[in-house]
């Protein structure tokens, strides 16, 4: 199943973050794709929020893994941007999505493209520009405050289920879109099996 939602603002991408993060269990899996200034970040800070976590929720591009406990569940935050791929298996990360030697929470993965086994079960959320900016082609790395402030608000999301948990998450996501769609006047979402 997948829903594609195309969010006209910066709010609706935090509202159906917010809307996920209420439907999750220990246990749920988000590996998160998209390019840099695509939003990634943005949806896990409205995510964590509505998790109950206080402490700003920042990209863990250098520390790789931030674990966040104080929320409804634990959500365990992982970039793999500046590895390769051969170098992700060092990480052990089977262990926070089996809840080995640590609390089961949510693990969310940025740059999830760069995982050399997926688990059997997640949900994959892909963020984009519906319209390709010029300013794209523009972008530095790291992104520079006003390159942020000026990238469009608009986003393409794409949620897709694998394995039955995340497709009863992505059922109840799909249910809510009509409370979604009253918020969010002019994006639209599609679902599709």
């Amino acid at each position: 199943m997948r829903i594609e939602i195309n969010a006209n603002s910066l709010e609706v991408t935090q509202e159906i973050a917010a809307q996920l993060a209420q439907l999750v269990s220990a246990g749920t899996i988000i590996l998160l794709e998209g390019n840099l200034g695509s939003g990634k970040t943005t949806f896990m800070q409205a995510f964590g929020m509505a998790l109950g976590i206080s402490t700003t929720i920042t990209s863990p591009t250098f520390t790789l893994i931030d674990e966040y406990t104080e929320g409804r569940l634990p959500l365990y935050h992982i970039d793999l941007y500046r590895l390769e791929t051969s170098q992700v298996p060092s990480l052990h990360l089977e262990e926070y999505w089996r809840g080995d030697d640590i609390p089961l929470g949510v693990v969310a993965i940025e740059w999830a493209s760069k995982l050399t086994k997926l688990p059997s079960s997640y949900l994959q959320i892909k963020l984009s520009y519906p319209v390709r900016s010029p300013l794209h082609d523009q972008l530095q790395d790291p992104l520079m405050d006003e390159e942020i402030e000026n990238l469009p608000s608009d986003r393409l999301i794409e949620i897709v289920a694998e394995g039955t948990a995340h497709l009863e998450i992505l059922k109840s996501l799909a249910v809510k879109k009509v409370i979604m769609q009253n918020l969010v006047t002019q994006s639209s979402i599609t679902t599709s099996p």
